[in-house]
């Protein structure tokens, strides 16, 4: 036997063959509009299109470039579903039109769009998994500031919230990621010369979203994020092949969130940690009443959270305090669950509070040997 190498089991070899039931999936990922991205897969279908391969349209956002819609204009467009909403007549993908169809291949821009609130599914990425499953294969777009784990680092980077996410999970479900990647330059280049936006936002454009600091950080973030695609493809292609070896194993990631503005934040620099190291994320949140007690805005955050937990693949612990203090209650967790690193806020406490009732990070320390302590500051708090 072939040192290193690992028999698949029955389950395994069952997955696969599910898997390839599948469509295939292949997104073009860029570091900020007007890089290209629509324009590439466009130009790729019509290269399978001369290969005999059946493509259809099922949305392409064109922002009234030239070049783009000159190349729509000659591949078979699936008309979009028409849904009345507050009065307004709104168009979303047809979903199920296009499985109706069921071509080869189907373009499907705006990975991170969020659907019409009264559509089948809430997200444009969940309307592909639907038609991934259905044997059909995907072409779609994204940018990078659109990554759920990059919210917190975007906002840093640009000052821009970016409401509309995709899970990080799904873009690694992919079979190919392709980068689109010019210089800042090129960018605000094109910018200037109207092929981004209309003329009316190119001079705010320029001096907000598109200055070069931020188009060259956010360049920098795509080329990273697709050097770990690949990095993590070479590793699951080395366990889909049998051989084995060490993926962190030894570590497991333990994020604390309480209330705040903090939390969401703490869990993306959690899993993106995790992520790096290839282990499992925890998410625990530690509250002082039981279920039934608590607060519609508790339940409400702790719904929030479970549905972060849940894109990241995290589990979630919500622990009681049942008189114990919140080091003891997190130290006791971590213990249970083999944790070997701890993710806290900075504490909300004053200092007159932490002389009182101790640090929680001193206590967590004392408490739980071999278990490092990660605290990442509150960026909303100042002075």
């Amino acid at each position: 036997m072939v040192p290193g190498y690992k028999r698949k089991t029955p389950e395994e070899i069952l997955q696969e063959i599910e898997q390839l039931k599948y469509g295939k999936l292949k997104v073009y990922i860029g570091s900020a509009p007007g890089v290209g991205k629509t324009y590439r897969m466009l130009q790729e279908a019509h290269e399978l299109v001369a290969e005999g391969v059946d493509v259809v349209i099922g949305i392409i956002e064109t922002h009234n470039r030239k070049e783009t819609a000159d190349l729509v204009s000659s591949l078979e467009i699936i008309p979009k579903q028409q849904i009345q909403y507050k009065g307004h007549i709104l168009e979303e993908l047809d979903t199920e039109a296009i499985i109706k169809r069921a071509p080869d291949v189907v373009l499907v821009d705006e990975l991170a769009h969020t659907n019409v609130p009264t559509s089948a599914r809430e997200k444009r990425y969940m309307d592909v998994e639907k038609i991934l499953q259905a044997g059909i294969n995907v072409l779609s777009a994204v940018n990078i500031q659109h990554l759920e784990s990059l919210h917190d680092i975007v906002e840093k980077i640009t000052g821009v919230k970016v409401r509309e996410r995709i899970p990080d999970s799904f873009l690694h479900t992919a079979d190919e990621v392709i980068l689109i990647d010019v210089t800042p330059e090129i960018l605000r280049k094109r910018l200037k010369e109207g092929k981004i936006y209309h003329q009316s936002k190119i001079e705010q454009s320029l001096a907000n979203f598109f200055t070069k600091g931020n188009l060259s950080s956010l360049r920098e973030l795509s080329l990273r994020e697709v050097a770990d695609d690949v990095d993590e493809r070479s590793e699951k292609a080395k366990l889909r092949d049998g051989q084995t070896g060490p993926i962190g194993t030894h570590e497991k990631i333990m994020v604390c969130v309480q209330h705040g503005g903090n939390a969401e934040r703490l869990i993306r620099r959690g899993w993106r940690i995790a992520s790096r190291l290839k282990t499992s994320l925890t998410i625990l949140h530690v509250s002082n009443e039981a279920s039934m007690n608590r607060s519609q805005e508790e339940r409400k955050k702790i719904q929030d959270w479970k549905k972060l937990a849940t894109q990241f693949n995290a589990s979630f612990i919500v622990e009681q305090m049942n008189k114990r203090k919140i080091s003891q209650v997190i130290t006791d967790v971590a213990v249970s669950e083999k944790i070997t690193q701890i993710i806290l806020g900075q504490s909300a406490r004053t200092r007159w509070e932490e002389i009182k009732k101790g640090s929680i990070v001193n206590n967590i320390m004392r408490e739980a040997t071999g278990i490092d302590i990660h605290i990442v500051s509150d960026q909303t708090k100042r002075g």
